[in-house]
């Protein structure tokens, strides 16, 4: 038995699919490309397949994680499977927009994605909530100055149906400017997933009223320790690419 952890893209008309659909997507992908999963016990058994952070529907993403564990090899099917091309297989499974950037095996024994990633980087475009009134760069800068120097930042937020009141400053670990394209002015930050994942959404609800986000993508999740970050699995490993992914990364 091994288990190996997986890292995919999200791109495209794909990101409206939510987490739920998302993980029906992939349990059709192991069984096309006939993966040989551990299934958990019970009535109704599942493949064991754990994903990290759920991406929020309408995001985009190049890091994106799941850990699955496949069975040891039984006659007469008595070959390993191959890691390396597994990232090659899984795509060509999987529907356009989706692509495996890599696959490794790591320890059973370490802890879970969710437990592990402790924040995410993100990009998105701010443009005006109405579509007509600009948002100049200077405001924006004012804004993420105004942020960045502020000691609290308390806004309400759903969380699970209902209005939380929480302060986001102490989740926004970094916050600047990324250029500017007719899509809107970028922006680059880093937010803590602990003890709640703070969103971009959220993020740009504390710009004041007529501002909002739009092509948001996650960069990076990271899992970080006595000072120093890491991702959970390094893009160099990878044994294919996802076009959508270069195509759209700048």
């Amino acid at each position: 038995m091994a288990r190996v952890r997986i890292r995919f893209a999200k791109l495209g008309k794909i990101r409206w699919t939510s987490h739920r659909d998302t993980a029906r997507m992939w349990e059709r992908a192991f069984r096309r490309a006939g993966l040989p999963l551990v299934w958990t016990n019970g009535f109704s058994p599942r493949p064991k397949v754990s994903f990290g952070l759920a991406l929020p529907t309408g995001y985009e993403s190049v890091s994106e994680y799941l850990d699955l564990e496949l069975a040891a090899p039984q006659p007469p099917a008595s070959a390993e499977v191959d890691i390396d091309a597994l990232p090659a297989i899984l795509s060509l499974a999987l529907p356009p927009g989706v692509d495996v950037l890599a696959a490794a095996v790591i320890d059973d024994r370490g802890p879970s994605l969710q437990e592990e990633i402790s924040s995410c980087s993100w990009r998105f475009a701010v443009a005006p909530a109405d579509g007509t009134t600009p948002i100049t760069e200077e405001r924006l800068a004012a804004e993420v100055e105004r942020v960045l120097a502020a000691d609290s930042l308390v806004v309400t937020r759903k969380r699970k149906g209902a209005d939380v009141t929480d302060d986001i400053r102490p989740s926004i670990s970094s916050l600047h400017m990324a250029g500017t394209t007719g899509d809107g002015i970028w922006l680059e930050c880093d937010l803590s997933s602990r003890p709640r994942s703070l969103r971009p959404s959220e993020l740009v609800a504390a710009f004041g009223p007529g501002v909002e986000e739009r092509l948001v993508r996650r960069l990076h999740q990271w899992i970080e320790r006595d000072g120093a970050r890491w991702e959970p699995l390094d893009l160099p490993r990878a044994a294919t690419t996802a076009p959508h992914a270069v195509e759209r990364a700048s």
